[in-house]
């Protein structure tokens, strides 16, 4: 029987939302779903049947054109126009799993019964995610305020007939598809269009996978850290907790707490050391690594906020016959916090490209590159000026989005939050990050087998036996972007 996760009013969590992808669940409405999505959009029809009050986006024109009245008779034509006029993106195509949870994350916002639309047209997407027919979207042409009007559009066409569905990696026309198949375009009513378009799932659904895997990268950084704490012969007293006691970050002390848990039984860690201390990037881990789990922390929460919102215009509340137009969609929460979630990740790279860096430097009776015969032999000093490359890279990104703004729609969206090109930015230093960790893995493992016969802790030891399986030890020169990619796959791999 398939795993089914139900959207409804209930919290969503960010592990929730992990899991329904990673675990392949089916999605489906709850009955109080259904109820309120419904109900809300039996008020809006009784609403427009029975006054002749101008509703913004329901019957009137968009963006600077909000007080030109549009008749009855032209509010379907207007809902479809405006999902095809907005349909502008450019740049590359969404990744799959993002797009998955655009759709789950524009049910889920429907679904609270604020936005008027109609149940079938929910059903739609719900279909689309469960069929895993995938709205082609384009990563580049929203502002991050009007919520994601062109990434949404994209996701939107599908729903009408028009765009194109990725299925199984393989780009469809959605006419064609529906042609085939029998399947019958939804005529969108009033409201739908808008509710649709207007939102923040393009920006929460990047924030969302930006933070799962960082969630997932700061915890393989400790590893790769505490390896190459070993491999440098690194003194421990700079994790004991007394220290982390007398400034009591939370993600300092969990650091210093989880390096020495993966050090633990380790040979080389209880050896007496020469040295009075280390550097920055091997002694200051807990302080680095803490800052960015911290930092992490607080924007899941910010995350977590609105992937349980109503985030389109207007909002309507049945209950207290209100149609109240507002600004839910504006991005500003999202881009600042991601914004700083970029800067926390670029930190963890940047301090593991360090340690990759003194790894190299033929220090502690550790060969020059790590190789036998530096000269004839390059070993792994490459590797480390890709990640010095990338390093620099996410400086570039870490500039911040949320500070800029640039008006639109004639003067009437006069501030918007680049919360879109913070997450794909973010997106991007992400990626950096899985290849720095990666190079640091594999100059660290490399590096800790010059201290054989004495050992490592059983945990890394454990782990480099699996790693070997993949990428063996480099004896000469051989051609590393191989060993790099395996390198990534290998961490990827780890639950």
């Amino acid at each position: 029987m398939e795993t089914i996760h139900y959207i409804s009013p209930d919290h969503l969590s960010l592990k929730q939302l992990g899991d329904i992808i990673s675990q392949k669940k089916k999605i489906a409405l709850s009955p109080e779903s259904i109820t309120r999505i419904n109900t809300c959009r039996t008020y809006l029809e009784n609403r427009l049947a029975n006054s002749d009050e101008s509703i913004y986006g329901i019957n009137t024109g968009f963006g600077a054109m909000c007080n030109i009245k549009i008749p009855a008779d032209e509010l379907r034509q207007l809902q479809k126009n405006l999902v095809i006029s907005h349909a502008c993106g450019v740049g590359e195509r969404v990744p799959d799993d993002i797009v998955r949870l655009m759709l789950i994350l524009k049910v889920q916002s429907l679904a609270y019964g604020h936005s008027g639309v109609r149940l079938e047209t929910v059903q739609r997407l719900v279909d689309f995610y469960n069929y895993n027919w995938l709205p082609v979207v384009y990563q580049k042409g929203s502002l991050g305020a009007s919520g994601d009007l062109v990434p949404l559009a994209h996701l939107s066409l599908p729903i009408i007939g028009k765009g194109e569905l990725s299925i199984k990696g393989e780009i469809k026309s959605t006419s064609e598809l529906y042609h085939k198949n029998g399947i019958i375009p939804i005529e969108l009513g009033a409201k739908e269009g808008l509710a649709l378009l207007n939102g923040t799932q393009f920006m929460s659904a990047y924030g969302c996978w930006n933070l799962i895997q960082a969630l997932k990268y700061s915890h393989l950084a400790d590893r790769a850290a505490a390896l190459s704490i070993d491999a440098f012969s690194c003194k421990l007293d700079p994790f004991l907790p007394f220290i982390h006691k007398i400034r009591p970050f939370r993600g300092q002390s969990k650091t210093a707490a989880e390096i020495l848990e993966i050090l633990k039984g380790s040979q080389i860690a209880e050896m007496p050391k020469p040295q009075v201390q280390d550097p920055y990037s091997f002694r200051c881990v807990p302080q680095v690594h803490g800052a960015s789990k911290d930092a992490i922390a607080h924007v899941v929460d910010i995350f977590e906020t609105e992937i349980n919102s109503v985030t389109d215009n207007p909002n309507i509340f049945p209950d207290e016959d209100l149609i109240l137009s507002g600004g839910n969609f504006h991005g500003q929460p999202l881009a600042l916090g991601l914004d700083y979630l970029a800067m926390a990740l670029a930190e963890l790279g940047n301090i593991s490209e360090r340690r990759t860096y003194q790894l190299l430097s033929g220090q502690r009776g550790l060969p020059e590159f790590l190789v036998a015969n530096p000269g004839l032999n390059n070993g792994l000093m490459i590797p480390q000026y890709a990640a010095a490359a990338l390093v620099s890279e996410n400086k570039q990104l870490c500039t911040p989005a949320s500070v800029d703004s640039i008006p639109s729609s004639n003067g009437q969206e006069d501030h918007v939050s680049m919360g879109a090109n913070a997450a794909t930015k973010c997106y991007r230093i992400v990626e950096n990050v899985k290849n720095i960790l990666a190079i640091e893995w594999m100059t660290a493992a490399q590096a800790v087998h010059f201290r054989k016969p004495i050992t490592t802790s059983p945990l890394l030891e454990k782990m480099i036996v699996e790693y070997r399986e993949s990428v063996s030890f480099l004896e000469t020169d051989r051609y590393l972007h191989l060993d790099i990619k395996k390198s990534v796959a290998f961490l990827e791999a780890i639950e």
